[in-house]
């Protein structure tokens, strides 16, 4: 015989039970219908997956950075605190997504080398670009104060940015050359400019004029004769532009550092691909040895990802 206290819990918990039931295959049943009714749309999402065993490049450009330089006064031809600022976010990028074996910069500008064999977001190429966008734009708000330290941001930058497919070894390299080469024609041209209006006293448009349809020999002889310029002893970050890659360094009485270093170094020749071997071979980064390298001058830092090296 069953209390009557113990049947009336009883019929509470079963009819509690079946209350929750109900409810819950309700709402099963409503999200079903309304994800069926509503997931076509889905249909008009184009496929953007990129083509396995193919380099994926991620470039970035300055939108409108002339006016950009002219509202924050930046220093012209070139302003090294800038190019610092660009290295650091596409070291901050290189930091955050491991598959990328390359970077190089130059300007306003930065191509992001992918390895062929990446997986990452299912080489999805939308979802490629706008990360590596996002976070390279966010971080040159972030660290701008660190470089311009008495310069206001005015306004965010914006950054407009691509992916582009190459499917052999060949064509990433004449890419990268293709991207250097434009570092050495747009900066000769920009500090012969410079130095016409600057020190020469033309105006812009007589800059202009005077450099139309020069070729690099002229252009080096106006710095030479007039401004007692030789190009060959510019800065070589603004002649070359800047190469990061991944490498291990060993320092005294530590375990090897994984750290991203910059390059300012030739991509035409063999001579680099050949002491990088690691990119194209898709190894694991080499261990870097510089000979007259001082360990103290190494910034190592520990964290969860990866250290940095200023050379």
């Amino acid at each position: 015989m069953i209390a009557p206290s113990l049947l009336r819990k009883f019929k509470v918990q079963l009819v509690g039970s079946a209350f929750h039931f109900s409810i819950t295959r309700s709402f099963i049943k409503s999200a079903t219908m309304a994800k069926s009714k509503y997931e076509y749309v889905k249909t008009f999402e184009s496929d953007d997956k990129i083509l396995p065993n193919s380099w994926i490049v991620v470039r970035l450009d300055g939108k409108n950075f002339t006016k950009f330089c002219e509202t924050h006064s930046l220093e012209k031809p070139n302003d090294s605190r800038a190019l610092d600022l660009m290295n650091k976010c596409a070291t901050v990028v290189m930091e955050e997504f491991r598959e990328i074996s390359l970077a190089f910069g130059q300007s306003d500008e930065y191509s992001f080398i992918f390895r062929r064999d990446t997986a990452i977001y299912n080489r999805r190429a939308a979802k490629i670009l706008t990360n590596v966008n996002s976070l390279f734009a966010s971080s040159f708000v972030y660290f701008w104060k660190d470089y311009f330290a008495n310069v206001r941001l005015m306004y965010p930058p914006t950054f407009d940015g691509r992916v582009v497919i190459y499917p052999t070894d060949a064509n990433l390299r004449d890419y990268l050359s293709w991207r250097q080469a434009d570092v050495h024609v747009n900066n000769l041209y920009n500090t012969a400019f410079w130095m016409l209006v600057l020190r020469g006293g033309l105006t812009n448009v007589q800059a202009q004029e005077r450099l139309r349809g020069s070729v690099a020999a002229q252009k080096n002889e106006i710095l030479f004769s007039e401004f007692n310029i030789n190009y060959n002893n510019e800065p070589i970050m603004y002649r070359k532009g800047t190469t990061l890659l991944r490498k291990v360094v060993n320092a005294p009485a530590a375990k090897p550092r994984h750290v991203i270093l910059p390059f300012h170094t030739d991509l035409f020749n063999d001579k680099f691909w050949n002491e990088h071997s690691e990119i194209l071979g898709l190894k694991s980064p080499q261990v870097y040895c510089e000979p007259d390298l001082e360990l103290k001058s190494l910034k190592l830092h520990d964290n969860s990802k990866e250290d940095r090296v200023n050379i």
